[in-house]
């Protein structure tokens, strides 16, 4: 049975219910005090002409009214019944039309459903900001599919026009081709690998151990210094120990990006990168600050979207593949912590990572 014939059926037995206690009310408190037996009165005192009802009398009387009665109210209760239990389920079967038409794959509809907040109207609403959300999300991986098409598309376009000179000309310079060959082909290899971890951190398998961002801010810095000095920028670490839980691999690759993307998009010369950790109560953070143009709150937002380089799309030896960002957001989602990009006044970006800290437990194990 649908959920509108229970409910009327429901409706229905509650009111015979009410009605059957109702009758025994009467019963219970009227009919048993009539006698069983006829009773003479003095016709001058009483108007009955000296006979008193009695108690059969009165059945014969009361028990087809009350029958009658009893059937009026079960057909009102089913009446009634559905036609309530239809207006409570209209708010129920606009939610399920919703739902038909998302499984179609029509997410741009919403319910918004009118009245007041009741279960109903939470109902719709959650489901509207699911639709929301997903809405949000199929769209940008769309973009993101293009994006990555477009991306992968150049170096092996680039890589056949390549050979296509080499082959229609025999006497070109074997050795200029085959380094550009393979630039073009560590671009693409770095891509794909950024793509595989991009999938790997939103996947989320990984195993969680004890990190330190201090000492990865320090190793990642380490690494970077030869590629901070050819661009002219000056590295500077400092702040306190920040224990966390979550996978080494993917925070240092977390902290790399960060400071590999504030050294390239940084002054043409005399740049300068901070990097700071921080530990508070429940939490520790990682801040990366640089030098650079000056950047609008809207687009500092833009820029944890695959494949944004600042302004405009570049290519140069060290512009990276346009994930590095997106790899930070994602990756500091798949640890339940969140990213805050803050254009600076005097020019450039602060970005902050803010992750859960490491358990007393956790961080003491480390220690030792």
């Amino acid at each position: 049975m649908s959920v509108r014939v229970k409910l009327t059926l429901s409706y229905a037995g509650f009111l015979m219910l009410a009605g059957g206690l109702l009758l025994a009310a009467v019963w219970v408190f009227l009919l048993r005090y009539v006698p069983d037996r006829a009773m003479l009165y003095n016709p001058d005192d009483q108007p009955t002409n000296g006979v008193f009802p009695v108690r059969s009398a009165l059945l014969e009387v009361f028990a087809p009214r009350a029958a009658a009665v009893m059937a009026f109210l079960l057909l009102f209760g089913l009446l009634g019944g559905w036609i309530l239990a239809g207006r409570m389920l209209a708010p129920l079967t606009r939610i399920t039309d919703a739902t038909r038409t998302a499984a179609n794959g029509t997410l741009s509809h919403r319910i918004r459903l009118s009245g007041r907040k009741d279960e109903f109207r939470e109902l719709a609403d959650a489901f509207d900001t699911m639709l929301a959300r997903l809405e949000s999300h199929v769209a940008e991986q769309q973009r993101f599919a293009a994006n990555a098409s477009h991306e992968l598309r150049t170096p092996l376009a680039i890589s056949k026009a390549l050979l296509d000179v080499a082959r229609t000309d025999p006497n070109n310079d074997t050795r200029e081709l085959v380094d550009r060959l393979h630039a073009v082909n560590t671009r693409a290899i770095d891509l794909t690998e950024a793509l595989l971890l991009l999938s790997r951190a939103e996947q989320r398998t990984f195993t969680r151990e004890p990190v330190d961002l201090s000492l990865l801010a320090e190793e990642a810095t380490e690494t970077l210094l030869p590629l901070a000095e050819k661009h002219g920028v000056t590295i500077e670490t400092r702040g306190d120990i920040a224990p966390t839980t979550g996978s080494p691999t993917l925070l240092l690759q977390l902290t790399t990006n960060l400071v590999h993307n504030a050294i390239v998009h940084n002054l043409p010369e005399q740049g300068t990168v901070w990097v700071t950790t921080r530990a508070h109560r429940d939490t520790v953070t990682l801040t990366v600050e640089n030098t650079g143009e000056t950047l609008t709150p809207e687009l500092a937002s833009t820029l944890t979207e695959p494949f944004r380089r600042g302004t405009e799309r570049i290519h140069t030896d060290h512009a990276g593949v346009g994930l590095g960002l997106a790899i930070v957001r994602t990756i500091t989602q798949a640890h339940e912590g969140t990213l805050t990009l803050t254009p600076r006044s005097e020019g450039g970006v602060r970005v902050m990572v803010e992750l859960a800290a490491a358990p007393p437990q956790a961080s003491a194990h480390r220690n030792l």
